[in-house]
């Protein structure tokens, strides 16, 4: 319980909401594990499926490898506005790949993918604006940070069955500690509604580089030693357990909307490497003597 907590504290100290105008109510999160001597292939076969996405104007996400935490664990994270959106979401992926590949193209590319990793699995993430640390003001200044971004911190809480409400009360103290004290320090909180067991909870951080997390504000300095003593021992009362990881973000395999690649296109748009043509072997000179 102590390492968790302490993990929890981290992130908050450290530290892809209601806001529909911001973006979405919903994350579609798919993870993979992949099989490390396949890892050349896995890139490659996702290279061709943003590719393919890019061009058709299909389906949009951002993809994120794990460096520190769980080796060769790669997610895919689409932002939804509902329901609705995931199934529509999903439709132009595959239209995306058919038109690229032809009518097989759609099967032969999802086996070839399945043949690269080891498991895979899905969570739906319900975006909680309410509890978000110095949410973005708007549109724009969202777009900004997930477009200058390259690095995700993220905390998996996991919370005991009948505490969320005094855990979320707890997240809120966070959040005005922050918020009342003039940082500007921006923490994304979602909620798993579907895919993961128990009340799960996410807070993620993103940072245009690992440097920039030197710079969080302290927890303890915001909210006073007493207090968050106090806070620190009402938290390891809800919690289960807790794990951070760092992320680095790829995006030659993401495809994300154009109002993110826009702060940094030479980032978010790299340039498809194409194959050189053979050269044309030369043709032999008949042999004078002969």
């Amino acid at each position: 319980m102590k390492r968790a907590l302490a993990a929890i504290s981290l992130v908050l100290l450290a530290s892809p909401f209601a806001f529909a105008q911001l973006g979405s109510n919903y994350l579609d999160v798919f993870i993979v594990k992949v099989r490390p001597e396949k890892r050349s292939d896995f890139d490659a076969i996702g290279r061709k499926i943003a590719d393919a996405n890019r061009k058709a104007k299909g389906d949009i996400w951002l993809a994120m490898e794990v460096e520190y935490g769980e080796d060769n664990t790669v997610q895919f994270t689409s932002q939804r506005q509902n329901y609705a959106a995931i199934e529509s979401g999903m439709t132009a992926f595959f239209s995306a790949i058919k038109e690229a590949y032809g009518p097989g193209g759609v099967p032969k590319m999802m086996q070839d993918f399945n043949n690269t990793i080891v498991s895979a699995r899905s969570e739906i993430r319900r975006r909680r604006w309410d509890l978000t640390i110095n949410a973005p003001k708007d549109a724009d200044a969202y777009n900004k940070i997930i477009g200058q971004a390259r690095w995700l911190r993220t905390t998996q809480i996991r919370v005991r069955p009948g505490h969320e409400a005094t855990f979320e009360d707890r997240v809120k103290d966070v959040k005005a500690a922050y918020e009342k004290n003039g940082s500007s320090w921006v923490s994304f909180i979602s909620q798993v509604i579907a895919g993961a067991p128990g009340n799960t909870y996410y807070v993620s951080t993103l940072q245009p580089s690992l440097a920039a997390f030197d710079s969080a504000p302290t927890l303890p300095k915001l909210m006073g030693e007493e207090e968050f003593a106090k806070w620190q021992k009402a938290s390891g009362e809800d919690i289960i357990m807790g794990e951070s990881i760092l992320m680095k973000i790829l995006p030659e395999l993401s495809n994300p909307p154009e109002d993110v690649t826009r702060s940094a296109p030479e980032f978010w748009k790299p340039k498809t490497a194409t194959a050189a043509r053979p050269k044309a072997k030369p043709v032999e000179t008949a042999n004078a003597s002969q």
